[in-house]
């Protein structure tokens, strides 16, 4: 590991004028004078012995006073500050009695040590965990080289990687928790180092690598997010998530679903269907959620459903697996709804 300065940010406009790139342009064109956020610090510390990136500065956001609240009421959006630990997400009563799906999510991440450490703005930012990318031996397309190893290399290891939308890189993304934010129609407030906030939807945040394999969200430099914000649900809004995982320990992803539906009588008025672990980035499913509008929540009705949703499906070498997984896990999902 490489020797860096530390910097303890006193408030968000301190940090944002402290930095100078984001990890994502470090790793793809080094400059070797990286001065990048940190907050709970478990991607960026592993990143950095891996030997990915090797910062001249980190800028600690972890104890900016405000980024730390959950705000939420019957009446309003919930509001989940950028520097809220997964457990405070997890032990939060209101949560788990409106946004279960989101609950199971965060629940189901890691294991308690790391959830006490992570906070969520730092889940959704994390990088991919595919194994070429984290190889300081293999110059992968998300690292400035000519190809994805996954993909593209004999006897290439893809057992995990994506099965929809997979064309130059076929790595999925590292956030299980962004699967249930995308079912709820979150949004992400972005400050930047001229203290100008945007909200940017969950939908628009993530960047695939077929427009740019540099990066794998909006961020630029001095971006700092400051609070997750999700729609207010309607009474008869009901939500399951589910993660499909190698080992139940703790593990990767290897296919997870998130449902939020408004459910009334046993029919489906309308539901979002997401998938993570199946795409570089976490996908809405169309087609799903189309064979469930207006529909009775049975057996039938569900499996045409998770069919739909992979359709498109093009698995690679080692993966195909995926395909009935993701199926069986979209009808199971569909079916707790009920």
């Amino acid at each position: 590991m490489n020797k860096f300065s530390w910097y303890e940010a006193q408030s968000v406009e301190d940090a944002t004028a402290k930095v100078n790139t984001t990890v994502s342009e470090e790793i793809y064109n080094p400059s070797m004078q990286a001065a990048v956020f940190k907050a709970g610090g478990v991607d960026l510390l592993d990143m950095i012995k891996e030997g990915l990136i090797h910062p001249e500065m980190i800028v600690n956001v972890r104890h900016i006073p405000g980024l730390d609240q959950i705000d939420f009421n019957d009446n309003a959006d919930l509001v989940i500050g950028a520097n809220v630990t997964l457990s405070e997400i997890e032990e939060n009563k209101s949560i788990l009695e409106n946004y279960f799906a989101l609950h199971q999510a965060v629940a189901h991440a890691a294991t308690p040590q790391l959830r006490n450490m992570s906070t969520l703005a730092g889940n959704l930012a994390q990088r991919t965990r595919c194994w070429y990318f984290r190889s300081i031996d293999h110059s992968c397309f998300r690292k400035g080289g000519d190809r994805c190893f996954a993909r593209h290399s004999e006897n290439g290891q893809n057992e995990n990687h994506a099965i929809l939308e997979n064309g130059s890189c076929v790595s999925v993304h590292a956030s299980s928790i962004a699967t249930a934010l995308l079912a709820y129609d979150a949004s992400v407030m972005i400050l930047n180092s001229k203290g100008e906030e945007k909200e940017w939807p969950l939908a628009e945040f993530f960047v695939s690598p077929g427009n740019d394999p540099s990066r794998e969200n909006i961020l630029e430099p001095g971006d700092l997010m400051t609070e997750i914000r999700i729609p207010k649900q309607g009474a008869n809004v009901k939500s399951f998530y589910i993660k499909q995982v190698a080992r139940e320990s703790y593990d990767w992803s290897i296919a997870d679903v998130a449902v939020v539906a408004s459910v009334k009588g046993g029919r489906c008025e309308n539901a979002r269907i997401v998938l993570g672990s199946a795409a570089p980035v976490p996908v809405r499913s169309p087609k799903a959620e189309q064979e469930m509008e207006n529909k009775e929540i049975n057996d039938a009705n569900a499996l045409k459903a998770a069919k739909a949703a992979m359709e498109q499906a093009r698995p690679l070498s080692m993966n195909g697996y995926k395909v009935p997984l993701f199926e069986s896990i979209i009808k199971r999902a569909l079916l707790e709804l009920v």
